[in-house]
């Protein structure tokens, strides 16, 4: 069993124990969220597989906030935010904006690319250092601008 995996588990029992409702619904959807998974793919997950769909989640919580902010739902958005906080927690910290230019730059030296033609390259290397870390369009971003 993964570690995260293992603290997930942990968290759900100790939040059915202390009675804690919104904690444990996410702690259950992350969960369900994880078995689906292996069932589709027939395999079990690593940590960073894990981190990926918990990166799924937190898209789909921010797009959700931002759907509920404009139909004016207050009682949704502060539902939508209370996971969106608790499924950051189970996510690495996030790099400034100064550390991912400064792997993007390190990639790109290591690579020797030649244009846009080897962003596809760049990108898998970047997103196997940074997943979780970084916003993803962001690091997409700065790759066509250095590479321009």
């Amino acid at each position: 069993m993964s570690n995260l995996k293992a603290v997930l588990k942990a968290d759900m029992i100790a939040a059915m124990k202390a009675g804690d409702k919104p904690l444990l619904a996410t702690v259950r959807s992350i969960n369900a969220l994880i078995k689906q998974y292996e069932v589709d793919q027939r395999q079990e997950v690593d940590d960073a597989k894990i981190i990926e769909l918990l990166e799924k989640a937190r898209k789909q919580r921010v797009e959700s906030i931002n759907q509920y902010q404009q139909a004016k739902r207050d009682d949704l958005v502060k539902i939508e935010q209370l996971e969106l906080e608790i499924i950051e927690k189970y996510l690495p910290a996030k790099l400034s904006s100064a550390e991912v230019q400064k792997v993007v730059t390190s990639i790109i030296e290591e690579l020797q690319p030649n244009g846009m033609a080897d962003m596809g390259k760049i990108m898998g290397q970047a997103k196997a250092k940074l997943q979780g870390q970084a916003d993803m369009a962001e690091v997409s971003s700065l790759v066509k601008k250095s590479l321009s």
